[in-house]
């Protein structure tokens, strides 16, 4: 005989960064009576990521509040230049430059290493009560409330309608939640098995990603150089270390990824420069494939979408990651407050709202980066010196200077309380 289905009120697909904060938030926000699992097989899997993000302050501020940032190594972003040139030109002027504040005392962004925040998320998990489960979401569906009993009939009191959706994990597991999230990704299996379409295009571009070891300190600087196929970013790291995220035609960063190690330095070292001394390659590489695209719902019957699973930007502006943390915190804040009302976190109407949240700016955010990355990543002439004009009149407009800074940082618009730094 079957084993009745086990209930928990949220189930989290995805143990990345968004899966994992979630879980937390909505713990320390409705304590030890309210149950959360993630289910990931990466769980099981030792390593990490070599990987590093850019954490804007906003969600730092959640990472301090759900008490995760106090066991990570991070590197400020104290300054910011921006330069714009062709490959081979000798200098690199400098358009716009930011100091790294938001307010006195705090940068408006940290370098992170993927593997360390990611240690940290779990073993907070843990302290908190999550479930980790290392097996994905196979198969789900809603459990449909039962039909009204003929008149008259003596009906338990006690059973109402299911509210629940039935899911089974790869590991034969059942589980019955009052929600599904799904946070598994780009190309998310739980998004796909509910039938929501995303909608986006490839941009042709990959971005190569890798570690570097340096001569000179960077004294906290990040760099982002505009080349013609497309930027160049230095981002600090703790140490004399910056990660690398280098725009390329796809084709064109296969073959720099599969050079020899002394081809592919010299071809970092021709967009690097050499103002922090010798330089060498110490993490592994890899061209990752560049696109937009944004789901068509954020939420389906008893089921709701964040990070990647719900859209996908171009790195021009180093807000993918910051753009699933605030679903997260959004999300969050939806579900706490509708649960202390006495309200199913899970329905419909509950999750409206935090779809009518997200949706309108993950729409702007990704009009924005694809714009940039048009206007940035061309051989235009014309297009160039009108970008530089533009880079030109922003450095010396400190209020505009001033708003971008907010607004990279996360801070600007309906921000949730957990990017406030307010708990739930």
């Amino acid at each position: 005989m079957p084993q009745a289905p086990q209930p928990i009120d949220v189930l989290i697909g995805g143990a990345g960064f968004s899966g994992l904060a979630l879980a937390i938030a909505l713990r320390r926000g409705l304590g030890p009576s309210f149950s959360v699992a993630v289910a990931d097989p990466a769980l099981a899997r030792a390593g990490g990521d070599p990987r590093a993000s850019a954490i804007v302050a906003a969600a730092r501020r959640l990472f301090e509040t759900i008490g995760v940032w106090q066991q990570v190594e991070a590197q400020p972003i104290l300054d910011m230049v921006v330069t714009d040139s062709r490959l081979d030109d000798a200098v690199r002027p400098t358009f716009l430059t930011f100091d790294g504040e938001v307010d006195a005392g705090e940068p408006f962004a940290h370098m992170v290493e993927n593997k360390s925040l990611l240690a940290a998320l779990i073993e907070r998990a843990r302290a908190e009560g999550v479930v980790l489960r290392a097996a994905p979401v196979a198969e789900f569906s809603p459990e449909r409330s039962p039909p009204p009993p003929p008149e008259g009939r003596n009906v338990d009191s006690r059973r109402g309608p299911s509210n629940r959706i039935g899911v089974r994990l790869s590991d034969g597991a059942a589980l019955a939640a009052r929600l599904l999230v799904a946070a598994d990704g780009a190309n998310s299996t739980i998004r796909e098995r509910a039938g929501i379409a995303r909608h986006g295009w490839s941009y042709g571009q990959s971005a190569i990603v890798t570690t570097v070891a340096h001569e000179r300190d960077h004294h906290g600087r990040a760099e982002e150089h505009f080349l013609p196929a497309g930027p160049f970013a230095i981002l600090p790291l703790t140490g004399r270390r910056s990660s690398i995220v280098w725009t390329e035609e796809t084709r064109e960063a296969q073959r720099i990824v599969a050079l020899p190690d002394e081809g592919f330095h010299a071809e970092l070292e021709r967009r690097f420069g050499l103002h922090l001394g010798d330089l060498t390659a110490v993490g592994p590489r890899r061209a990752l494939p560049l696109g937009i695209s944004v789901a068509r719902a954020f939420i389906a019957d008893r089921l709701a979408l964040v990070g990647d699973a719900a859209h996908v930007i171009h790195p021009v502006a180093g807000q993918g990651l910051n753009m699933g943390l605030k679903d997260v915190a959004a999300l969050a804040e939806v579900v706490v407050d509708a649960v202390r009302l006495g309200l199913d976190p899970g329905s419909l109407a509950v999750l409206e709202r935090y779809q009518r949240w997200r949706r309108f700016d993950t729409m702007a955010m990704g009009i924005a980066t694809d714009g940039l990355n048009r206007l940035f990543s061309n051989r235009s002439d014309l297009l160039r010196f009108t970008r530089d004009v533009g880079l030109g009149l922003v450095d010396r407009l400190p209020a505009l200077k001033q708003f971008f800074i907010r607004e990279a940082a996360g801070l600007t618009g309906e921000v949730p309380k957990l990017l406030r730094g307010e708990a739930l």
